[in-house]
């Protein structure tokens, strides 16, 4: 009756997987990149800079607070669509959302290369769910996008 719970850690490509399988609509892109895990997450982690070279639809995103792992950042899209994003970064893990946005991006050592994933999307306000329209067609031009900048 007293036995302890099983712990376990995931790595943060599998804590994306977890993360976006309890939003509905959400879709996550997964590859394997033959570059090793610190290159990789030079390019994705540089908020301000290649991130947005890497994520399609984004076309600037400045950070206007940073505590810690904790961020704010304001986003601009390349349809003109703003927002105030809050959430965290840290090593392999990017997790930003704002009442109508969600980007997630996460990114593990795997032997020599790295696994990356992400996910995102346009959220629907009063619903725990993304709107599904060119998710899968995004989250395959960032990792063509990560590729080619490596």
């Amino acid at each position: 009756m007293n036995e302890p719970w099983l712990i376990t850690d995931l790595d943060p490509v599998r804590r994306l997987h977890a993360l976006a399988g309890g939003i509905r609509g959400a879709y996550v892109t997964e590859a394997h990149i033959e570059a090793p895990f610190e290159r990789v997450w030079s390019l994705l982690g540089d908020l301000e800079g290649t991130f947005g070279q890497v994520v399609p639809d984004m076309e600037r995103l400045r950070v206007v607070r940073r505590q810690g792992k904790h961020v704010e950042a304001l986003a601009r899209s390349r349809y003109g669509m703003r927002a105030r994003l809050r959430g965290v970064q840290q090593p392999g893990w990017c997790w930003l959302q704002s009442r109508f946005l969600l980007l997630g991006v996460a990114a593990a050592p795997e032997g020599p290369g790295t696994r990356v994933a992400f996910t995102g999307g346009v959220r629907l306000p009063a619903h725990a769910a993304l709107i599904p329209l060119g998710v899968r067609r995004e989250g395959s031009r960032s990792v063509q996008r990560l590729t080619a900048l490596l």
